[in-house]
């Protein structure tokens, strides 16, 4: 079969520097062989579905394939006599021999039991070819230095490429049938069953929050916001830790670790040390306050009780990333690595007011900037395939009201926030505040107070603001200030109105 033809057969990748240019990898062959089985035998279309027109070399080999699938979609039968009808007019076509060519690919096929594996060598040969341009693309830009583009923002656009090359073959997975997204939610639907607390997604280890989120849901956003002394951070570390450590007791046990609710773990800490976090963790465990820890303030049995506790918890695989001031595309690519390397299950990211958006986008004030940042973010869950929780500041506003609990408009720049989230959660504590409004000592006001604080100590309230795919509510907790711990509420019953 004569491959002579000239439109689209020869394309060569720009030269860089004075090095003659190396042809793109492609077997047109193989093309033709492909096209050629399926003129001769429709259903061979159907074994390489996966494959885009834009995956072969030749450009009129695109045309030809994109006109083919179009044919046999509609019903129609593509052979070359109703193939010319709609490709007379291609002046690629009529270079090489126009409808014989058509007859030739058809004259030449071989089985089409072989269709799935050209197939496969043409997508093969397409990656290769967007291999060699990601690469000529970096070395590109790493030769014209700019002072908007960061050689550590190349580095992170490149390896993205790189890894979404890797894990998808293209960017663009396409359509899914409805059928294949049925199965899914019924298989959804079965593993809640199976699981103790019917969950669908990643455990919280909060009865309650489980309740009401029923678990943290793979690509969604979940914003966590409050205002300072609140304790997000602290819950934020709880739930990964509870999630870090499930996985490992699943794993070590031989149980189904999607079954137990676990999670591979990825905090980006954009405020805290890893240490710093580490060692939140670790007092949180071995319940020990904090503040004896950083001063080393501990007696022969506490230090024994912490060092159990820490050889307790080493192993959980949980992964802190502390680089200050990360961009998005630095975020997205760092968590790629991290689940081809260990499996990422989840992301925290601490918080996204101290992320940065992209190097490489422009951006005139804040208000867009976050929007970038949460846009970003919920990219990265759908990407991953993974629930991502993003801390977020609440504005001053909260302050000025009489009932301090959090509402969805006392999100900062919450335009983006709130409609980027999937679910949005508040943390408050009553005894905070509580404790500030203290009246003067010997009062009836004082000894109300007095009653009310016992009420209130120790209690703390996830208000869940926006949810996608449940309700909303609130879910109350016991929290431990000393060792920043949340867990779960002894008695919900004799807790005081308005809680």
């Amino acid at each position: 079969m004569s491959t002579n033809h000239q439109e689209g057969q020869v394309i060569e990748p720009e030269t860089f520097g004075n090095q003659k240019a190396t042809p793109l990898p492609h077997n047109l062959e193989v093309e033709q062989a492909l096209l050629g089985a399926i003129l001769a035998n429709n259903d061979a279309l159907n074994r390489v579905s996966f494959l885009e027109p834009h995956n072969f070399y030749d450009p009129l080999h695109q045309r030809i394939y994109e006109t083919l699938r179009t044919l046999i979609e509609r019903g129609q039968l593509a052979i070359p006599a109703t193939l010319k009808t709609y490709m007379d007019a291609d002046e690629g076509l009529q270079v090489v021999g126009g409808a014989q060519y058509l007859a030739r690919l058809s004259a030449a096929a071989t089985s089409a039991a072989h269709a799935e594996d050209y197939g496969r060598t043409i997508q093969d040969l397409k990656l290769r070819r967007e291999l060699i341009l990601i690469g000529e693309e970096a070395a590109a830009r790493a030769s014209q230095p700019d002072t908007d583009d960061s050689a550590m923002d190349q580095v992170a656009s490149t390896e993205m490429a790189l890894f979404s090359l890797a894990e998808n073959g293209e960017s663009d997975q396409g359509f899914k049938p409805f059928s294949a997204s049925i199965t899914e939610a019924v298989e959804n639907v079965e593993a809640a069953l199976k699981r103790d607390g019917h969950l669908t997604g990643v455990s919280t280890g909060l009865i309650k929050l489980d309740q009401l989120l029923g678990g943290m849901h793979k690509s969604d956003l979940i914003i966590l916001a409050g205002r300072p002394s609140m304790g997000k951070t602290a819950l934020a570390t709880n739930i990964a830790f509870n999630a870090a450590r499930k996985h490992l007791q699943a794993k070590r046990t031989g149980e189904d670790i999607d079954q137990a609710g676990g999670a591979v773990v990825g905090f980006f800490s954009l405020e805290m040390s890893a240490d710093q976090l580490a060692a939140r963790m670790l007092s949180e465990q071995a319940e020990i306050p904090s503040e004896k820890l950083r001063r080393g303030m501990l007696t022969n049995e506490q230090f024994q009780h912490l060092a159990h506790a820490a050889q307790e918890i080493e192993d959980i695989p949980l992964f802190i990333d502390d680089t200050p001031a990360l961009t998005i595309s630095a975020l997205l690519s760092r968590a790629r690595r991290l689940k081809r390397q260990h499996g990422l299950s989840m992301v925290v990211v601490d918080y996204l007011q101290l992320a940065r958006a992209s190097g490489n986008e422009r951006v005139d004030n804040r208000v867009q900037e976050i929007s970038e940042i949460t846009r970003g973010l919920k990219a990265m869950a759908k990407s991953l395939d993974v629930p991502v929780i993003a801390l977020s500041q609440l504005s001053r506003a909260v302050e000025q009201r009489e009932d301090k609990r959090p509402m969805l408009s006392d999100l900062r720049e919450s335009g983006s926030i709130e409609q980027d989230a999937d679910v949005v959660m508040f943390v408050y504590r009553d005894e905070y505040y509580h404790e500030r409004r203290e009246p003067e000592m010997g009062t009836p006001e004082h000894a109300k107070w007095q009653e009310r604080g016992e009420q209130v100590r120790g209690v703390a309230e996830v208000i869940v603001g926006k949810q996608r795919h449940g309700p909303t509510g609130t879910a109350r907790l016991h929290f431990t200030r000393e060792f920043t711990k949340f867990g779960n509420l002894a008695d919900d019953e004799h807790l005081p109105e308005g809680l």
